[in-house]
């Protein structure tokens, strides 16, 4: 630790660091941490504010400070620290350190020619190397039942060897059996200790019936499953035409096991649906835009392109339009990328020199690309100014003052900027739930109406707020951001403490709706596993509306089906109890009527249940009772899950996916469980 080190495009780090400066004038650089956490996309870190301007390592030598940081620990996400930066003989400067100056070991540099940082963690204290997991070895089930026959054959040839070892000495009791006039013991075999012999016996019976152990069934197992995955990758159905490959075996441990999965664990975003965010539409004070409506088959240009679905907006009206699209556009972590050669990123061609959004989230992406096409272009990030170009054509500046990131807990994002009249604001966008109740006015009902409209047929959607700072609340904002910030302990309490404090009386400006198409097909694949008996869980982190729309969409949930709601609108409305003993008896009430065959086969006159779960509902069941019995909620909702054909969990944190595939796996059946997608990396 200590120890000043350059890392180059495309290189992966080899410590975790602070980044001091990158060759961006910016301070920042772009990472993708594929190998730690599965995730493809770029994500943006910042250098520290004193030394982001060192360009060689004659600037770096010439550094003088200190760091302080927290003992290591596993947690990707987390950090704590601070830096004191020592000028000549005044007091040093202190600046906080979090995650997003910390470069983990095992990332790869992108889009970045290169950049210094200094190394805090090494070796086995790297969170990388704190994140390593004993592999649990997965076996399958036929490996495990051949395990124990060997074991009993091992106690049957053990148990042979001795019983017969006690016989040759009953036997060798009398003089004559035991040295007959043919076979003369020689002196030396007469002196040997009694115990020796009988155990050099036992040796020997040990080797003689040694038979008894297959040891060829686990060769014949082994060539088979081996040969069977090679049946996999000549599976002609499986090839897929658009990339011109067949399918990979990795592993040949399992094959057996892929026809006898019971349950399909799989996440929404990117598994069930392309994670290609489209900007539909975003509705201001009431008023609906639609990008690019298409009137009687002709596609209006950019300024006429915004649809007013209902009457024209008064004057007031008409700033909170303009505040509600610069919102969008500085409310955000995305970061342009002014360069041609961008494989596979959508180009957006604007004013001569094409710039492509990067950002850690598709849907920020999508909402800048769709406010452009409404007419606002954010076109960079400079020197702690954002630039935006407006309708008129004219760049407006706005000065960057403070970033509140997004956390899964508060759901939202902050930043506070000056505009170049010398205001100061803060926009705030962020799931319905988590803004609504911080807002004092606006028009909250009109809004709600359009989100919970959009919600229902499937769309992402944010809402966006505002509230303007007089001078005097800014500071003393910052002030108590400063101080949560530098905080070595607790600080993540701190900081969301002092969020809770900012984002709170703010006026709504309007909402945003984001389409995510769903993956071709995957109905189709959906309904042939429930045919097939598989039970679908989609573990999602989307809102209820959003996410069951998109399970009728690919058919987990048919028109048919009953839904059951175990959510924590209905259990404020009476305890989870009665919840659960209501949603028990409606759900036994067919199956213990049926017997197990008629069930398993799905057919037209029976019941289909389908169940949906939110995070703050799993959460209660999952607690220990206040006397300290868990299993009783455990095991009625496990009996409800059981019979309910699809199961959809949405608001669930990472977490929260891991504990429900742990639950059933480890449920008294044992089933065999296939988790894919998001939900699987979230398992690990």
């Amino acid at each position: 630790p200590g120890d000043e080190v350059m890392v180059k495009e495309d290189e992966t780090f080899p410590c975790d660091l602070i980044l001091l400066s990158s060759s961006r004038a910016d301070g920042t650089c772009f990472v993708t941490t594929a190998s730690l956490d599965g995730e493809s996309s770029h994500k943006t870190y910042y250098a520290v504010q004193d030394t982001k301007s060192f360009q060689s390592e004659q600037d770096i030598d010439t550094l003088h400070a200190t760091i302080e940081c927290e003992q290591p620990q596993p947690d990707l996400y987390k950090f704590v620290g601070r830096i004191n930066v020592y000028h000549d003989q005044s007091e040093p400067t202190v600046r906080p350190l979090g995650s997003e100056n910390l470069l983990l070991r095992g990332a790869t540099l992108k889009n970045t020619e290169k950049i210094f940082g200094v190394a805090i963690y090494t070796g086995m204290e790297t969170k990388m190397a704190l994140n390593y997991q004993s592999k649990s070895q997965k076996r399958s089930a036929v490996e495990k039942s051949m395990n124990v026959f060997l074991i009993v054959y091992l106690c049957i040839l053990i148990s042979k060897s001795l019983i017969n070892t006690v016989l040759k000495y009953v036997w060798q009791s009398e003089q004559f059996r035991d040295e007959p006039w043919y076979n003369q013991k020689t002196e030396l075999e007469r002196k040997r200790h009694v115990f020796i012999t009988a155990f050099t016996d036992f040796l020997a019976f040990m080797v003689l019936f040694n038979y008894i152990i297959p040891v060829s069934m686990y060769v014949t197992v082994e060539m088979q499953k081996f040969l069977g995955s090679y049946f996999l990758t000549w599976d002609e159905e499986m090839f897929d035409e658009e990339i011109g490959e067949g399918p990979l075996v990795n592993t040949s441990d399992l094959n057996e096991e892929l026809g006898q999965v019971e349950y399909v664990f799989t996440d929404k975003t990117g598994t069930l649906t392309e994670n290609n965010m489209e900007f539909i539409e975003c509705c201001i004070e009431g008023h609906v835009y639609v990008p690019h409506v298409i009137c009687n088959g002709q596609i209006l240009n950019d300024c006429a392109g915004i649809d007013m679905i209902d009457s024209s907006p008064g004057g007031s009206s008409k700033e909170r339009e303009e505040l509600f699209f610069r919102a969008l556009c500085l409310c955000h972590t995305v970061q342009v990328k002014e360069d041609d050669n961008v494989d596979g990123l959508k180009k957006a061609h604007l004013s001569g020199r094409s710039s492509v959004y990067i950002s850690s989230s598709p849907d920020e992406v999508a909402l800048v690309e769709g406010i452009q096409r409404l007419g606002y272009t954010f076109l960079r990030l400079k020197d702690n100014f954002m630039e935006i170009l407006n309708r008129e054509n004219d760049i407006e500046k706005f000065e960057l003052l403070e970033v509140l990131s997004f956390d899964s807990v508060r759901r939202r994002m902050s930043v506070i900027v000056k505009s170049a009249k010398g205001e100061i604001l803060l926009f705030c966008k962020g799931a319905d739930s988590s803004i609504f109740p911080r807002v004092t006015e606006g028009k909250i009902e009109q809004v709600r109406s359009r989100v919970e409209r959009n919600a229902v047929e499937g769309l992402r959607t944010l809402c966006v707020a505002y509230k303007k700072f007089t001078y005097e609340e800014y500071e003393s904002v910052q002030k108590s951001l400063q101080e949560a910030k530098l905080a070595l302990r607790d600080r993540e309490k701190k900081l969301a403490e002092a969020y809770e404090q900012i984002e709170k009386g703010l006026i709504l400006l309007g909402a945003t709706a984001v389409e995510d198409r769903l993956q071709e097909k995957a109905a189709d694949t959906i309904e042939a596993l429930q045919k097939a008996g598989i039970k679908v869980w989609v573990l999602t982190g989307d809102k209820m509306e959003t996410a069951a729309a998109a399970c009728y969409a690919c058919k987990l949930f048919r028109r048919n089906t009953q839904i059951l709601e175990l959510t924590t609108k209905k259990i404020e409305e009476q305890s989870l109890h009665d919840v659960l003993f209501e949603l028990s008896k409606t759900v036994l009430r067919y199956s213990g009527s049926l017997t197990r065959d008629t069930f398993s086969g799905l057919s037209a006159e029976m019941q289909d249940y389908g169940l949906i779960i939110d995070g703050a509902a799993l959460s209660l069941i999952m607690k220990p009772r206040e006397d300290g019995s868990s299993s009783n909620y455990r095991e009625l909702f496990l009996e409800i899950c059981r019979n309910c054909s699809a199961v959809l969990c949405c608001r669930m944190a990472p977490l929260q996916k891991a504990q429900i595939v742990k639950l059933i796996k480890w449920s008294k059946e044992h089933p065999i469980t296939l988790a894919i997608g998001d939900g699987a990396n979230d398992v690990s």
